[in-house]
This record gives C-alpha cells, structure tokens and sequence, in this order.
C-alpha cells in the first residue's frame, strides 16, 4: 500500500516537473497581457484597434509555430523545443525593455512591442505541446488525460496569476519590471530544462507530415473549437455584459469560471480513464451549454455568477477529454504533431470567437451573445455524439 502512495507521488512530482515549464510560459506571458493594451492607447496614443492588432499577433506566430513545433517534437524530442521557448520568452523581456525605452517616439515603440508579440506567440507556439508530449513519454500513456488535465491547470492559473501581478508591477517598476521578471524567468526554465533527460520517439520513420496528422485530429480539434467559444465570450465580452445589464463585479465571473474550471481539472482528472474522453466530452459539452443558457436567461447578477461556474465547470475537461481522443488517432510516432495540430483549434478560437461575437452584438446586441455561443457550443455537442457513433461504427 505504502509503494502505491509513493509511486502515486512520484508520478505526481514529475508531472510537475514537466508542467512547470508551461506555468513558466504562461506566467511570462499573462504579465504583459493586462497592461500592453492600456500602454499602447494610453501612453502611446494609438487607437484601441491598434492595440487589439499589436495582441493578437501572438496568435498569428503561435499558429505557425506549432506544426513546427511537432516536428521538432516527433524528431528531435521535446526538450529542444522546450529550450527554445524558454529563450524566447527571456528575448520577449529583452525587446519589452527596449519598447518601453522608447515610449516617447511611439513608432519605434509600437515596432518594438509587435517583435515582442511575435516572440512571445514563437515562445507559446514551442511550449504549447512540449510539456505534456515530455511528460507523456516519460511517465507513460496511461497517464495521458492527467497530464493534459494538470497542464491546463498550469496554463490556466498562470495566466490569472501573471494577468493580476503583471498590472501590480507595472504599477510600482514600469515595463522594466515585467521585462526583468520575463529574462530572470525565462533563463530560470531553460537551466531547469537543460538538467533533464530528454525522450525521443522509438520509430521516427514512422512519423507522418503535419498536415497528414492534422486532418485526422481535425474533428475533435473542431468540437473543441466550439467548446471554446462558450469560454472565449466569457473572458472577452462578460464585463461589458455586466455593464448593459448595469450590474456590478462582472469581472467576479471570470474568477468564478476560473475556479470551477480548476476545481473541475484537479477534482475529475480520472473520469476520462474510468468513462472514455468522447462520453467525458458529451458530457462537458451538455454542461457547459447549460451554463451558457443561465448567463443567457439570467435576470440577476448572482444568477449570471452561477451560469459562469457552471459553465467553467463543463469546460474544464473538454480539452483533454478530446485530446486523449485525439492522440489515439494517429500512430505514437506522430503524437506530437497530434497535439501540436489539435492545439491549433483553441488558438483558432479564441482569435475567432472575439470579431465573431462582437459582430453578433453590433447586429442583434449586446443581449445575444450568450444565446449565440449557447448554440455554438451545442453544435459542438452535436458533433461529439456524430464520433461518438462514428467510434461505434469503426470498432464494429
């Protein structure tokens, strides 16, 4: 009994250990991401469509760099990715630095914050799927749903940890602050990356392209794409939701969300093993349009907090419930690129979701967001119960 609980520990010890390098990551990256937008308008001068573009290049270089990503994985291992990404999170503090130096001629400025956004989605891009591919392939497949459910918890809660600091240090060092912080950080991770063993794949010949593996990993990728939609209205549109209603703490939402959604990960980790992740999948999507619906029909603030949980709570599994799914599809030879490609999904999301909503808010209004994502999400649904059967049907 006691080897058990030791080994159980083990496992859990070197789990960290490999997700750590995504809290890192995401911890780097939250620091700039609540205060960048206000500094480009407010102390630059430029507009705040400026500001949104100069954000959104990160998920432009993350996008590309993730097929790279699972090439490098699937070749070379994921320690040499995972290295890379920790030096460009350290340059990403670098050319930060250099930005904020030049806050008096807003043009360099700006050039210099888009290198840094550039840098930062290259550095999200590389980490994206190099943790929980290392980690696989050190403790094991069996462990698959735990590692994604524990790397998502690592990426999640750095980016609200990251998000809140970032505003605190900005506030008493400037810029520099999260520059300095960002360097110190980012050399910290690759000397700790640097001591550990690297895994590479058994058959390397066997790996197929990129694209090859997208297409099959495309379907699930897809459902997640629209789960996410649910959350990606949530963290973008919820506080002027609040405020068109003229309620108040609409940014408590985004706490309740978050820790229902950690709550969920740390508390169910083991239903996708026990129940399979398309059942686990139908079931977060089920909830998560619940959760929607009560934002949607909520007549109170209280009861829109309640929707928020809700859905945090059925979001919570989807990712790794369909991923587990995912890597299934395709060779162990090709799982990094697998993940790499299924990860795209949630970048094309989240990029999406916030002209996608906003337009429906322009055209219908404000109220008709969370109706929309509510069917969004439902199509999601739809389509998890179609490779549910789809499963079926294959094993038959």
């Amino acid at each position: 009994m006691d080897s058990l609980v030791n080994r159980s520990e083990n496992v859990n010890l070197s789990l960290m250990s490999y997700v750590s390098f995504t809290f890192v990551g995401y911890f780097i990256i939250g620091l700039s991401l609540s205060v960048l937008p206000i500094f480009i308008n407010k102390s630059l001068g430029f507009s705040l469509v400026v500001a949104g573009l100069v954000i959104s290049l990160q998920y432009v270089s993350t996008f590309f760099l993730r097929a790279y990503s699972g090439k490098i994985i699937d070749g070379k291992g994921p320690k040499p990715a995972v290295l890379f990404s920790m030096l460009s999170f350290s340059l990403t503090g670098i050319f930060l630095m250099i930005a904020y130096y030049f806050r008096l001629s807003p043009f360099i400025s700006l050039t210099f914050l888009i290198i840094t956004r550039l840098l930062t989605g290259c550095a999200e891009g590389m980490v994206g799927a190099s943790p929980i591919n290392w980690a696989i392939m050190a403790l094991g497949e069996k462990y698959t749903a735990k590692i994604i459910s524990y790397n998502g918890v690592a990426c999640y809660g750095a980016l609200a940890i990251g998000a809140s600091l970032g505003i605190i240090i900005e506030h008493k060092f400037s810029l520099y602050g999260i520059g300095i912080i960002s360097i110190i950080l980012g050399i910290l991770g690759f000397l700790f990356a640097r001591t550990k063993e690297n895994k590479t794949n058994t058959h390397p010949k066997e790996s197929q392209s990129f694209w090859k593996v997208l297409g099959k990993v495309a379907p699930f990728g897809i459902c997640l794409a629209l789960g996410g939609l649910g959350f990606a209205c949530i963290s973008t549109f919820i506080t002027l939701y609040y405020n068109y209603f003229h309620w108040n703490n609409g940014a408590l939402c985004l706490s309740i969300f978050g820790g229902l959604f950690v709550a969920g990960r740390l508390v169910f980790s083991n239903v996708i093993n026990n129940y399979g992740g398309i059942k686990v999948a139908i079931a977060c999507l089920l909830v998560e349009t619940i959760g929607l619906l009560i934002i949607a029909f909520a007549t109170t603030s209280q009861m829109a907090l309640l929707g928020a949980g809700v859905t945090g709570l059925g979001f919570s599994l989807l990712f790794p419930a369909l991923g587990v799914v995912a890597i299934k599809s395709v060779s162990p030879s090709s799982q990094g690129s697998a993940l790499a490609g299924y990860g795209l999904f949630i970048d094309l999301s989240l990029g999406v979701a916030g002209p996608l909503i906003g337009a429906v808010a322009d055209i219908f209004g404000m109220k008709y967001i969370f109706p929309f994502s509510a069917a969004m999400v439902f199509v999601g649904l739809g389509l998890a119960f179609v490779l549910k059967n789809k499963s079926k049907f294959d094993q038959a």
